[in-house]
């Protein structure tokens, strides 16, 4: 049984950043010019791991999949960040 009382560190390597950042850039463009809502499509992905969410199109569906959706996740929530000025 785990711990309840101590919070968990998680932390992501940031060797990939850039990786995943022009893997999301791929699979956006790829999902808005086949006529899809690429925001619904990313978030059907990684909430469900279903890559029949992502077309393949350009690649993109082998492109997403190369990339743990945890990571998708924290560059995705970075950016969030780092646009709203919250660092």
């Amino acid at each position: 049984m785990q711990n309840l009382e101590n919070t968990q560190y998680f932390k992501v390597g940031s060797d990939s950043e850039n990786g995943v950042k022009a893997v999301l850039s791929s699979v956006y463009a790829a999902l808005t010019e086949k006529g899809y809502n690429p925001v619904n499509q990313i978030v059907g992905y990684v909430m469900s791991g279903d890559p029949t969410y992502i077309t393949s199109h350009n690649n993109a569906r082998s492109m997403i999949m190369k990339v743990e959706r945890d990571e998708l996740v924290e560059e995705l929530l970075t950016e969030y960040i780092r646009t709203r000025g919250w660092e």
